[in-house]
């Protein structure tokens, strides 16, 4: 509850002064009659007498605070709000070579990005995001979606593709992702494509396919994962052992670049889990649209509860002073 006139409140500091004034000089103003001794009046005369008399004095302390509360306007506040925030489509595309077996993330490139993809998931409650795969050729693993269970155990399911359907196709890659999001009716739909190689398989080359995504406002931001040079790498020896070998890093920045610059979006370039997980936190500021926040104020007046209850007690005083007690109110 509160008062839409609260100074009004400020009266009830006077009403210890009424009470102290009353007793000091205001009962001596009203008619008595005097007796020289007061032995000849019955205790219990005096004593009811006293009692009635501060019934009616608290009677009117009590009507005068309820005026006071109607005056000050107590009511009930209720607040509605109503916002109204547009939802992003994302599509988060990841390289499942082999190559993303390299070690220079740990435990290895795919499981980092696999950890660091699930944390942005979490963080976009609310939109639609979707998970598409490639390596050879482009799979979808989960489709557009608000599901976030849905969505993290589809990305735990990520694996790293078997030989036979290895190699790095990005042109196919964002091909595909254009194809989950031209019908969209939202006003932001993106594309956030990690990968660790250079594109050598599939039908469509990158850039065309990013002028693809551009003509239907698609915006893709590229992240190259690697370390600058060699990277360790899991191999298998003549004698089944497996061992770990420093191999080349062969990232295509130029294309990954030209893409994201094509669609509007942004490159990065990601050589740790540290730098990736920073990565990941920096588009996901970028991606967050505006909310439209209005405020309705929806007020309950309750000085009726004062003004009803003062109006029935200021009657049944007035009735007990003069009807039964004969006393002027």
């Amino acid at each position: 509850m509160e008062f839409g006139q609260p100074y009004y409140l400020l009266l009830i500091l006077i009403l210890p002064l009424l009470v102290l004034w009353y007793f000091k000089r205001g009962q001596n103003q009203e008619a008595t009659i005097r007796f020289s001794n007061l032995d000849l009046i019955p205790e219990s005369v005096i004593r009811n007498g006293k009692m009635k008399n501060m019934f009616f004095i608290i009677g009117r302390l009590f009507i005068m605070l309820l005026i006071i509360f109607a005056l000050a306007r107590p009511r009930l506040s209720d607040t509605i709000r109503e916002s109204k925030t547009e939802i992003v489509d994302i599509l988060l595309v990841i390289d499942q070579s082999s190559s993303m077996l390299a070690q220079d993330f740990k435990p290895n490139r795919l499981e980092a990005a696999k950890e660091v993809g699930k944390k942005f998931i979490k963080d976009r409650e609310g939109d639609r995001l979707g998970l598409i795969v490639f390596a050879g050729e482009p799979y979808i693993q989960c489709p557009l979606t608000r599901d976030i269970n849905v969505l993290l155990e589809f990305t735990d399911k990520i694996e790293i593709i078997d030989r036979e359907h290895d190699g790095t196709a990005i042109g196919m890659a964002i091909a595909n992702s254009i194809n989950r999001l031209r019908e969209s009716d939202t006003k932001s739909k993106t594309i956030i494509l990690l990968s660790d190689g250079s594109n050598n398989q599939g039908e469509l080359d990158p850039i065309t396919a990013a002028g693809l995504a551009a003509k239907f406002d698609i915006k893709i931001y590229t992240v190259a994962a690697g370390t600058h040079g060699l990277a360790p790498y899991p191999v298998t020896d003549a004698w089944g052992r497996q061992v770990i070998q420093k191999v080349q890093v062969d990232v295509d920045e130029e294309s990954l670049k030209e893409i994201a610059n094509i669609t509007g979006g942004q490159f990065f370039r990601a050589t740790d889990n540290k730098s990736l997980l920073k990565i990941y936190e920096e588009i996901d500021a970028l991606e967050r649209t505006e909310i439209e926040v209005k405020e309705y104020q929806n007020y309950t007046e309750l000085y009726s509860w004062f003004t009803i209850p003062a109006a029935f007690a200021s009657i049944f005083f007035l009735f007990f002073s003069r009807g039964i007690f004969n006393k002027l109110f």
